[in-house]
Protein backbone atom coordinates (compact mmCIF):
# COMPACT_ATOMS: atom_id res chain seq x y z
CA UNK A 1 0.00 0.00 0.00
CA UNK A 2 1.40 3.41 -1.00
CA UNK A 3 1.93 6.09 1.60
CA UNK A 4 -0.68 8.87 1.37
CA UNK A 5 1.95 11.59 0.85
CA UNK A 6 3.94 9.66 -1.75
CA UNK A 7 3.77 11.04 -5.30
CA UNK A 8 2.01 8.86 -7.87
CA UNK A 9 4.24 6.47 -9.80
CA UNK A 10 5.81 7.81 -12.99
CA UNK A 11 3.83 7.04 -16.13
CA UNK A 12 5.96 8.39 -18.95
CA UNK A 13 8.64 10.74 -20.22
CA UNK A 14 7.61 13.78 -18.11
CA UNK A 15 7.83 11.59 -15.00
CA UNK A 16 11.23 10.27 -16.02
CA UNK A 17 12.45 13.80 -16.68
CA UNK A 18 11.17 14.91 -13.28
CA UNK A 19 12.87 11.96 -11.60
CA UNK A 20 16.19 12.76 -13.33
CA UNK A 21 15.80 16.39 -12.24
CA UNK A 22 15.12 15.35 -8.65
CA UNK A 23 18.15 13.03 -8.64
CA UNK A 24 20.32 15.78 -10.13
CA UNK A 25 19.13 18.23 -7.48
CA UNK A 26 19.82 15.77 -4.65
CA UNK A 27 23.21 14.88 -6.15
CA UNK A 28 24.07 18.59 -6.27
CA UNK A 29 23.07 19.06 -2.63
CA UNK A 30 25.20 16.05 -1.63
CA UNK A 31 28.19 17.43 -3.59
CA UNK A 32 27.81 20.84 -1.94
CA UNK A 33 27.59 19.15 1.49
CA UNK A 34 30.85 17.30 0.78
CA UNK A 35 32.58 20.48 -0.31
CA UNK A 36 31.26 22.43 2.71
CA UNK A 37 32.68 19.72 5.01
CA UNK A 38 36.00 19.93 3.12
CA UNK A 39 36.24 23.70 3.74
CA UNK A 40 35.12 23.31 7.39
CA UNK A 41 37.87 20.73 8.02
CA UNK A 42 40.35 23.33 6.80
CA UNK A 43 38.98 25.86 9.31
CA UNK A 44 36.87 27.91 6.89
CA UNK A 45 33.47 29.17 7.98
CA UNK A 46 30.63 28.73 5.51
CA UNK A 47 28.82 32.07 5.43
CA UNK A 48 26.21 31.21 2.83
CA UNK A 49 24.95 28.33 0.72
CA UNK A 50 23.13 28.73 -2.57
CA UNK A 51 23.22 32.51 -2.24
CA UNK A 52 21.29 34.15 -5.04
CA UNK A 53 22.53 37.45 -6.44
CA UNK A 54 21.86 39.48 -9.58
CA UNK A 55 24.11 37.25 -11.68
CA UNK A 56 22.75 34.00 -10.34
CA UNK A 57 23.47 31.53 -7.60
CA UNK A 58 26.76 31.06 -5.77
CA UNK A 59 26.97 27.52 -4.40
CA UNK A 60 29.06 28.28 -1.30
CA UNK A 61 30.58 31.37 0.26
CA UNK A 62 33.30 30.68 2.80
CA UNK A 63 35.18 33.02 5.08
CA UNK A 64 38.96 32.59 5.28
CA UNK A 65 40.08 35.26 7.74
CA UNK A 66 39.25 38.58 6.07
CA UNK A 67 38.93 36.94 2.64
CA UNK A 68 35.69 35.71 1.12
CA UNK A 69 35.93 32.57 -0.98
CA UNK A 70 33.22 32.11 -3.61
CA UNK A 71 32.93 28.44 -4.52
CA UNK A 72 31.34 26.91 -7.59
CA UNK A 73 30.68 23.20 -7.10
CA UNK A 74 30.67 20.86 -10.09
CA UNK A 75 29.95 17.14 -9.80
CA UNK A 76 30.32 14.49 -12.47
CA UNK A 77 31.65 10.97 -12.98
CA UNK A 78 35.24 12.29 -13.09
CA UNK A 79 37.10 15.48 -12.19
CA UNK A 80 37.78 16.12 -15.90
CA UNK A 81 34.09 15.80 -16.75
CA UNK A 82 33.17 18.08 -13.84
CA UNK A 83 35.61 20.84 -14.79
CA UNK A 84 34.37 20.73 -18.39
CA UNK A 85 30.91 21.77 -17.16
CA UNK A 86 32.07 25.28 -16.11
CA UNK A 87 31.43 27.93 -18.77
CA UNK A 88 32.71 31.48 -19.23
CA UNK A 89 29.13 32.66 -18.94
CA UNK A 90 28.79 31.00 -15.52
CA UNK A 91 32.04 32.59 -14.38
CA UNK A 92 30.78 36.04 -15.40
CA UNK A 93 27.46 35.48 -13.56
CA UNK A 94 29.23 34.28 -10.42
CA UNK A 95 31.52 37.32 -10.46
CA UNK A 96 28.52 39.67 -10.76
CA UNK A 97 26.83 37.99 -7.80
CA UNK A 98 30.07 38.05 -5.78
CA UNK A 99 30.34 41.80 -6.35
CA UNK A 100 26.80 42.23 -5.04
CA UNK A 101 27.59 40.08 -1.98
CA UNK A 102 30.75 42.08 -1.25
CA UNK A 103 28.80 45.31 -1.68
CA UNK A 104 27.07 44.40 1.60
CA UNK A 105 30.32 43.46 3.39
CA UNK A 106 32.02 45.93 5.78
CA UNK A 107 34.93 46.47 3.34
CA UNK A 108 32.58 46.61 0.36
CA UNK A 109 34.21 45.96 -2.99
CA UNK A 110 37.62 46.26 -1.33
CA UNK A 111 36.95 42.91 0.35
CA UNK A 112 39.67 40.42 -0.47
CA UNK A 113 38.10 37.59 -2.44
CA UNK A 114 38.95 34.39 -4.23
CA UNK A 115 37.02 32.19 -6.65
CA UNK A 116 37.42 28.44 -6.23
CA UNK A 117 36.11 25.59 -8.33
CA UNK A 118 35.30 22.53 -6.24
CA UNK A 119 35.03 19.27 -8.15
CA UNK A 120 33.31 16.14 -6.87
CA UNK A 121 33.77 12.87 -8.75
CA UNK A 122 31.48 9.83 -8.93
CA UNK A 123 33.08 8.31 -5.81
CA UNK A 124 32.46 11.48 -3.79
CA UNK A 125 36.10 12.60 -3.72
CA UNK A 126 36.59 16.38 -3.56
CA UNK A 127 39.27 18.36 -5.40
CA UNK A 128 39.44 22.15 -4.98
CA UNK A 129 41.03 24.40 -7.57
CA UNK A 130 41.84 27.66 -5.77
CA UNK A 131 41.80 30.89 -7.81
CA UNK A 132 40.15 28.93 -10.62
CA UNK A 133 38.65 32.03 -12.25
CA UNK A 134 41.88 34.04 -12.58
CA UNK A 135 42.23 35.31 -16.10
CA UNK A 136 38.73 34.07 -16.99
Amino acid sequence: MAEPDAPPPSTGAPGLRAERGRRGYLSGIAAEDSVARHYARKGRVIEARRWRGPGGEIDLIAREGARLVFVEVKASRSFDAAVARLTRRQIARIRRSAEAYCGEAPEGLLTEMRFDLALVDGRGAVHVMENAFDGG
